[in-house]
């Protein structure tokens, strides 16, 4: 594949999380990802800070789109619906190439502890995100820190789900917190 070509950014991707799968995060260098996708390092570097970025970009977009869902909640929802209305909102994010390597892409991180720390602060910062979000539309503090953290939850389940089922990912996430909701309030 020439250099020329389109979808640098997928072509790195999709080198990057074959070569993790193969030969381990700590084993693969930048240099080895960008041969395999047929670019350069150059290239990799106009694309990604670092080959965590691979797995991690456009994350603080996506917590963008979650607040903009919160925000555009009707007026009287409750947390619960307008955290609802932020998980919906993010399906266009989930696309059938990123459910391809959703589980590839799992797999690696669940295999080295850095990743997984870092994915834990990725959904740390969605959770403040959206508590941010409930705040501002006048949620209280204690019962946005709440929402935010069970919509946390239900968006892990949500994907993980959408990667098993390929179902639609409004339906699953709706799902998600409805499953969520329940298993809170059976909690008393």
């Amino acid at each position: 594949m020439g250099r020329w070509e389109p979808d640098a950014r997928q072509r790195l991707v999709r080198a990057a999380l074959d070569l993790f799968s193969e030969q381990g995060y700590d084993n693969t260098a930048v240099a080895q990802i960008a041969e395999r996708a047929g670019l350069t390092k150059s290239t990799f570097f106009r694309h990604y800070r670092d080959k965590r970025e691979v797995l991690f970009g456009g994350q603080d977009e996506l917590a963008e789109v979650l607040t903009g869902g919160i925000a555009g909640a009707p007026e009287q929802a409750e947390p619960m619906a307008a955290v609802e209305a932020a998980l919906v909102a993010v399906g266009g994010w989930f696309t059938e190439e990123q459910r391809e390597y959703g589980s590839q892409r799992q797999a690696v991180i669940g295999s080295n502890l850095e990743l997984r720390e870092r994915a834990a602060l990725k959904m740390a910062g969605f959770a403040v995100a959206m508590k941010d979000a409930l705040h501002r539309r006048g949620v209280p503090e204690l019962a946005a820190v709440v929402a935010a953290e069970l919509g946390v939850l239900a968006f892990e389940r949500a994907y993980g789900t959408w990667l098993e089922t390929a179902g639609d990912w409004s339906e699953v996430a709706r799902r998600s917190v409805a499953e969520v909701r329940a298993a809170a309030a059976e909690l008393g």
